[in-house]
């Protein structure tokens, strides 16, 4: 049921719309958002004001892309389960499919001065980003100073190695019993909403056993150790645990695919960060580079491009698949969770691990882009420092883009590079 004041579009138009977004969705997640209200809201009038907001409050609890996920709430709610698999669908494609062809031209070119000076240049400015997405977030999440604490003190399990998934859980059932405060009333829901628990569950396991299928075929296929099926499984776990967007969700892959396992090194994940800070979509796009990389260098039976692109697309069902699964599911029921206390407070804890284990990946960038251990001892690198601090100072003045300010970067290290 729509209001008054709106105006449903036709499935045709509403898909048009979708995929004009995946195209021009530059800027992050605020952008996105940003573009996705211009578009629905104040320009064609498809849904109220503040029916966008609570829909966005309520992608903000989730784990996962909170704009993609706002963009598949916003087609299930003009077209039901078809328009939200169109909106997810192709809010993310037109980005999946740039930075395939990104990779592509990335393991192609490893002998191409020129790009490996490209690279070098873009690496302080993604670590610059990131400390510039640490500090916007860690004003959002440490308000108080038991959050403060509880963000110390995962930064330190972190620190030990603790698992990322054992300090998520943990913490949000502390957060539950202790921070639990009561949440906004719920406004009055929409008929459009009303629907029993036990159909949000024939959704969620309909949804499970669309992804098990085709995962279950590629374990068949190339066995548990191919990094095509590891990727699948690994990333799924991501995808359910990525609370906090998608920096929580890279800090948790880091940790792992170019930490624990050496799938990718520190520098190509920066690398596959700042690609996907130019290109349009959500920043999680970033992981699909993650994955392709390490098909590719470690492809077993198959050719390497075939294998990285198998990486590729079992990166991008794992790691969206379950955003479709929340909305479909959970949305029906936005209202009443967005405003449950005990949420709210296993959330505000939450977000105190988000603010850590940031911290913790910029940490990590920084050392591996800004000093070189060797037997002789520690150097430092200082015109990569310099780099990051302009880059830094930019940001937070808001002279340039992101977009901008990584393009920049990149041809500074070519420069480099040739006077070099």
């Amino acid at each position: 049921m729509n209001s008054p004041e709106t105006k449903p579009p036709g499935f045709t138009e509403a898909a048009r719309l979708w995929l004009k977004i995946g195209c021009i969705g530059f800027g992050g997640p605020s952008g996105q958002i940003a573009i996705l209200h211009r578009e629905v809201v104040e320009r064609r009038k498809w849904i109220g004001d503040s029916e966008f907001v609570r829909a966005l409050q309520f992608c903000m609890l989730l784990p996962g892309p909170e704009a993609q996920q706002l963009a598949t709430w916003i087609g299930w709610r003009l077209h039901g389960i078809r328009g939200g698999v169109v909106a997810g669908t192709l809010f993310v494609l037109p980005a999946a499919l740039l930075l395939w062809g990104l990779g592509v031209l990335y393991v192609l070119g490893r002998d191409w001065p020129l790009l490996h000076g490209f690279f070098d240049g873009l690496k302080p400015a993604v670590v610059a980003i990131v400390v510039s997405a640490l500090w916007r977030i860690a004003r959002r999440t440490v308000t108080t100073l038991p959050l403060a604490i509880l963000a110390l003190a995962a930064f330190a399990l972190f620190l030990l190695h603790a698992s990322y998934p054992s300090v998520v859980i943990g913490f949000g059932l502390a957060g539950a019993l202790l921070l639990s405060k009561k949440g906004e009333p719920a406004p009055p829901r929409h008929a459009v909403t009303e629907a029993g628990w036990s159909g949000s569950c024939r959704v969620a396991l309909a949804t499970t056993a669309l992804w098990a299928l085709p995962v279950a075929g590629l374990l068949f296929w190339l066995g548990s150790d191919a990094l095509p099926s590891r990727i699948a499984l690994f990333f799924a776990k991501v995808a359910v645990l990525s609370f906090g967007g998608a920096y929580a969700a890279l800090s948790y892959v880091s940790l792992h695919a170019s930490g624990d396992w050496g799938w990718i090194t520190p520098g190509e994940m920066l690398d596959g960060l700042g690609l996907a800070e130019t290109t349009p979509g959500p920043l999680l796009i970033a992981l699909q580079f993650v994955a392709f990389l390490a098909a590719y260098k470690s492809p077993g039976v198959l050719a390497p491009l075939l294998s990285a692109t198998l990486g590729s697309i079992a990166a991008l069902w794992s790691l969206f698949l379950p955003s479709f699964l929340w909305i479909f599911s959970l949305a029906p029921h936005m209202e009443r969770l967005a405003s449950h206390r005990r949420m709210a407070g296993a959330l505000a804890a939450i977000g105190a691990v988000v603010t850590a284990v940031i911290a913790h990946l910029a940490l990590w960038f920084a050392g591996s882009i800004f000093m070189t251990q060797s037997s002789s001892g520690t150097s430092f690198h200082p015109l990569s420092i310099v780099m990051a601090l302009v880059a830094l100072v930019l940001l937070r003045t808001n002279r340039l883009g992101i977009a901008s300010l990584i393009l920049l970067s990149g041809m500074t290290g070519v420069l480099v590079r040739l006077v070099t």
